[in-house]
């Protein structure tokens, strides 16, 4: 699939998402360990830096990659209000930039799976839509560079099979589930686990820890 009409979609509705916020749920914690929803907006302003920006970031280097991409985001969750941010991921919706050395299907990947990590915890019903969460949850469990997931590793020797359209992946004892779902679990998201059935979602619930890095 071409992503960046998608893209577009999901920026816009997470902005819909972020603005219906009330300003205390701003600083409750987002599915993401050590990570406010605040700082997952700030995140997702950050989806098209170039090498300045990059630069940047390399002089504020905390030691690992998730490290600094989180202290990036928190600096730019401090800096900006929240109208700010909501603001910036609107506006930029249309852009067909991405950051270096990740293809757009990264791009939609975060933006699908940070707005239920914003939504979830806050009790948020927030759609996902199910084609382009398969073409995502797909491209998780194939790619080779950037380097894949720690989380997408883990669903070797179990079949994933989506209970609301038709997709499959992988061999093994089988974990039946909305396609949703299966994103948020090949992306290391446990909560996601109750909503899988099968064999496979045994395995899975052996391998999987309770809340992901970011």
């Amino acid at each position: 699939m071409n992503p960046w009409p998608e893209i577009h979609r999901q920026r816009l509705a997470t902005a819909d998402l972020l603005d219906g916020l009330r300003v205390d749920q701003w600083d409750q914690p987002s599915l993401c360990d050590g990570w406010t929803v605040r700082d997952v907006a700030g995140h997702l302003t950050l989806q098209q830096i170039g090498w300045r920006d990059l630069a940047d970031m390399l002089r504020h280097w905390r030691g690992s990659m998730n490290a600094n991409i989180q202290a990036a985001a928190r600096r730019r969750a401090a800096a900006w209000t929240p109208q700010q941010l909501v603001s910036n991921i609107r506006d930029t919706a249309a852009l067909r930039r991405r950051n270096i050395g990740v293809t757009p299907m990264e791009t939609l990947i975060d933006l699908l799976v940070h707005a239920q990590d914003i939504a979830v915890p806050l009790g948020i019903d927030h759609a996902t839509p199910p084609e382009a969460a398969a073409a995502a949850t797909h491209r998780v469990l194939t790619m080779r560079f950037p380097p894949p997931l720690a989380s997408a590793r883990m669903m070797t020797g179990v079949r994933l099979t989506a209970t609301d359209l038709t997709w499959s992946h992988g061999d093994g004892p089988e974990a039946r589930g909305p396609i949703a779902a299966l994103l948020l679990v090949t992306t290391g998201r446990a909560v996601a686990l109750p909503r899988l059935t099968g064999p496979g979602a045994e395995v899975l619930r052996g391998r999987l820890s309770p809340r992901p890095p970011g």
